[in-house]
């Protein structure tokens, strides 16, 4: 089974498929040993906008369908995050019928559900008061309480442009936390995620960033179910593991790292939430089953296999990762068509997009490798990439 495959200079490779049978169909799954959330895409509707740079229209039947699937898997959903493309084409106004919509579904199966609020209804701006961002984030508080949903206290670009000292975050902070009906999840997201976070907690130094950050863990330690670490530093997320509460979870949101992460040493290990799972979801759930068993080599392995794949699509610029998840999407049969909110499909190049195939490919998550050379082929043919007679 192959494909024609282009070079950088437009010349093109056969390109023979590794893996040429489709996955066996999975039943549904569980597994106990970590909590593991997906955060996941949503499908955009190529036909439901005039406009859709500044009014992206959402087909809400395929995206539920593909939290379904990702339940049916075992994981858990984080809602309404950055690979839902919230804050980059997911303005709050859509996010929240996201929310409700997930929220039904969720109870529908009993699945577990996690939903990012937020400060993105206020424009970040130096002139912003702390006073303008505690109310933005309680009104989105309230509204992921009030649907029936755990929250993901978001970091807030409004906080990052109108603050003068790591003190300013401990009262935001110290004000929002003091007032949630149940433990949160707290989101740190590094600059490399969203650029307009940089120096969050007040502090370019990372280690200087984590001593605020902990010390409000600390304070409000049974307010705080865990916190999302998304700074793609090993180590980093190992040290401030080891000074987190008894109570408080470690959620890796380490996109290259994830399988020693969660596999942990002697002193602890990680969850997850993670925006690769979105695009590995059998692979990890198998793997994590297998970790379940005591099998070590059996998770290794299957998710070592999928670490080319995540380093690819999280590559530079890192908050274009979002194209890579939905691309995968697309290939897998999950969606008709490679169409994204905001117009971001168009935020990788074709050789990204060729990478990608090879490498899904060789972490075996290509759920039916025949159709995704069908769903492929047209993407190369209108970049020029004529296909030949490639055998199958």
């Amino acid at each position: 089974m192959n494909i024609y495959l282009p070079h950088s200079d437009g010349s093109t490779y056969l390109y023979e498929l590794v893996n040429r049978e489709p996955l066996p169909k999975l039943e549904k799954s569980a597994f106990h040993s970590r909590v593991a959330y997906s955060a996941a895409h949503v499908v955009a509707d190529p036909f439901g906008s005039n406009n859709p740079l500044q009014e992206p229209a959402i087909d809400w039947e395929l995206t539920m369908q593909y939290r379904h699937y990702l339940w049916s898997l075992g994981m858990s959903v984080a809602e309404a995050m950055d690979t839902a493309q919230r804050g980059m084409g997911l303005h709050f106004e859509h996010a929240k019928e996201l929310i409700t919509r997930s929220v039904k579904e969720a109870k529908s199966v009993g699945g577990n559900i996690a939903s990012g609020a937020g400060t993105d209804h206020l424009a970040p701006s130096p002139e912003v008061r702390l006073e303008d961002v505690i109310h933005a984030y309680e009104e989105q508080v309230a509204f992921v309480e009030g649907a029936g949903s755990k929250v993901i206290l978001m970091a807030s670009r409004a906080l990052a442009a109108c603050t003068t000292s790591a003190s300013d975050y401990e009262y935001v902070y110290n004000r929002i936390l003091s007032q949630v009906s149940q433990p949160v999840i707290l989101h740190w997201l590094g600059d490399m995620f969203d650029p307009q976070l940089a120096g969050y907690w007040g502090h370019e130094n990372l280690d200087d960033a984590m001593d605020v950050c902990l010390r409000i863990i600390h304070t409000h330690a049974d307010k705080i179910e865990g916190i999302k670490l998304s700074l793609l530093d090993e180590q980093k997320e190992i040290t401030m593991r080891r000074r987190l509460p008894e109570n408080v979870r470690m959620y890796t949101g380490d996109d290259f790292n994830y399988t020693k992460l969660i596999e942990g040493d002697s002193q602890g290990y990680s969850d997850a939430l993670l925006g690769i799972f979105d695009a590995i979801a059998p692979a990890a759930s198998s793997a994590f089953q297998a970790l379940d068993q005591g099998d070590i080599e059996t998770y290794r392995e299957r998710l070592d296999k999928t670490t080319p794949l995540a380093r690819h699509i999280f590559q530079k610029p890192t908050f274009a990762y979002k194209t890579g998840i939905v691309f995968l999407a697309y290939l897998n049969g999950h969606q008709p068509h490679f169409r994204m909110i905001a117009g971001a499909e168009s935020a990788r190049s074709i050789l990204h997009f060729t990478k990608l195939f090879e490498l899904a490919d060789q972490a075996n998550v290509l759920t039916d490798p025949e159709l995704a050379i069908a769903r492929m082929q047209p993407i190369l043919e209108l970049a020029g990439i004529k296909q030949l007679e490639a055998k199958k």
